[in-house]
């Protein structure tokens, strides 16, 4: 019996690193912003300095270097026939910790929750832009574990009330064929069928772009350089 328990748990962890599908190469690649930065002026902290301090650096767009870009989000758009979540979903966090939500941008599983945490040692708030799964707008003490079932495929805006500076963003995804990029710009989806696809980028000042990409036996490189912002940067 604890053999049995042992080998579903390695299984359902390869489902898990391999998005819930047997087989497939590695897609992966960078996104990176080579266009003009505008001067961006800090944003000022008028609440709360103790724990938040009195000013920080914008992060709607976090640049590393050659202007590496940081939580963007790669997806398939026309995904493998029969692509789907394995049945025990991935965990999912979202911190609220010196006033920032970390990380910035996650990706759930449709049907999947979001554990919302606050480790800061003041009272924070939860409010979510939806349209299509329910809104919440709830207070958060520090160390109280608030989880949110996402069940419609969308991308939330979530803010706290109480910090106007905080933003976030989570992806509900139908597919396990998403990634959200790193610190050096980088992403990874994992066990992609050979064949042909439209990869789509989407990140907040950046906007949304798509490009072809043909996976073979073993697997895809595919890069974003954008050279325009979409939206206004802090």
């Amino acid at each position: 019996m604890h053999l049995q328990r042992a080998l579903k748990a390695l299984l359902c962890a390869a489902c898990l690193v391999l998005g819930g599908t047997a087989g497939g190469a590695d897609l992966t690649g960078t996104v990176a912003y080579t266009g003009q930065v505008p001067q961006r002026a800090k944003v000022p902290i008028t609440i709360d300095q103790y724990i938040c301090g009195k000013d920080k650096d914008p992060d709607d767009l976090v640049l590393g270097p050659k202007g590496a870009v940081q939580y963007a989000v790669v997806w398939i758009d026309n995904p493998p026939a029969g692509a789907r979540w394995p049945a025990e979903l991935p965990k999912v966090e979202m911190d609220q910790n010196g006033c920032v939500f970390v990380p910035r941008v996650a990706v759930v599983p449709v049907g999947g929750t979001v554990d919302f945490l606050n480790s800061d040692r003041l009272l924070h708030n939860l409010h979510s832009l939806s349209k299509d799964n329910p809104s919440f707008n709830r207070t958060q003490p520090r160390g109280r574990t608030i989880p949110i079932t996402f069940t419609k495929p969308e991308l939330v805006t979530i803010t706290c009330d109480l910090h106007s500076w905080m933003k976030s963003w989570v992806v509900v995804a139908e597919h396990p064929y998403y990634a959200v990029t790193d610190a050096a710009g980088a992403f990874r989806i994992a066990a992609v069928p050979p064949g042909k696809y439209r990869l789509r980028m989407w990140h907040e000042v950046l906007g949304d772009v798509s490009r072809e990409v043909e996976v073979g036996p073993q697997g895809a490189a595919a890069t974003f350089d954008i050279k325009t912002l979409k939206a206004p940067v802090q």
